[in-house]
C-alpha cells in the first residue's frame, strides 16, 4: 500500500465508530454479568447483586435520541416494561450520558420523563461517569441485555431488527429482546444471543 494512501486512511480509521467501540467490549454471553452499583433517580443505591435470583433487563436510555424516542412514542418500550415486570422481571433503565451531553438528566428530570412517558422500569440508574456503561460496552441507545437469575448474560445487543428511527418500523419488527426473554424464561436456549446494537452513540 502506498504511504500516502495509508496516511489518508489513518484519520478515517480513527473516526470510524467501531474503532472506539472495539475498546468497549460487550460482556461475553454465558459468562457472569459484570457487577455494578449505581444511584437511582430516587437517590437509592442499587446493585446488580441486589437482584440475584431474578431475571434482569438492562436498557441504555437517552430521552433525546430519535431511536429511543421511536420506542417510547409508539409505546413499544412501555409495553415491554409492563409485560415483563408483570412477570417478575427486573427492568433497569440506565443513563450513561455525561453532564452537559445529550441525554444527561438530573434525578428530577429522569422521574419527570418517566412519568410523562408512563414508563414502568424497576429503576432508572444514573451513570454520569460512564462506569456502568463502559463495563457493559454500551455504545448505543437503546442497547439491551438479558441476565438470568444466576447472574449470567444471555443476550446483548439491539432491541429489534429494524435499525431506524421511524415509528412505522415498530410493526413487523423482530424483537430480539422479547424473543430472548421468552425463550430463556421457558428454559430454552436463546436462538439469537448477540446482535449488533443500533441507535445514538452513548454520550460519555
Amino acid at each position: 500500500m502506498h504511504r500516502s494512501l495509508l496516511a489518508g486512511l489513518i484519520p478515517l480509521l480513527t473516526l470510524w465508530p467501531g474503532a472506539t467501540a472495539a475498546a468497549q467490549q460487550m460482556p461475553e454471553n454465558g459468562r457472569p454479568a459484570p457487577a455494578f452499583s449505581a444511584t437511582d433517580s430516587h437517590g437509592r443505591t442499587r446493585s446488580l447483586a441486589e437482584f440475584r435470583g431474578q431475571w434482569v433487563v438492562l436498557e441504555w436510555w437517552n430521552r433525546e435520541c430519535p431511536y429511543v424516542v421511536k420506542h417510547y412514542r409508539s409505546g413499544n418500550m412501555q409495553r415491554l416494561q409492563r409485560d415483563y415486570t408483570g412477570r417478575g422481571v427486573v427492568w433497569l433503565t440506565i443513563v450513561s450520558s455525561a453532564p452537559g451531553k445529550q441525554g444527561y438528566v438530573t434525578p428530577e428530570q429522569a422521574n419527570q420523563t418517566v412519568a410523562e412517558q408512563t414508563a414502568v422500569p424497576t429503576a432508572v440508574l444514573l451513570d454520569p461517569t460512564g462506569v456502568v456503561g463502559h463495563l457493559y460496552g454500551a455504545r448505543n441507545t437503546p442497547q439491551m441485555y438479558v441476565i438470568n437469575p444466576q447472574g449470567v448474560v444471555l443476550y446483548g445487543g439491539a432491541i429489534d431488527d429494524r435499525p431506524s428511527a421511524r415509528l412505522a418500523d415498530i410493526e413487523g419488527a423482530h424483537n430480539y429482546l422479547s424473543a430472548a426473554l421468552d425463550e430463556a424464561m421457558a428454559g430454552r436456549a436463546v436462538t439469537t444471543p448477540r446482535t449488533e446494537p443500533y441507535g445514538c452513540t452513548v454520550k460519555y
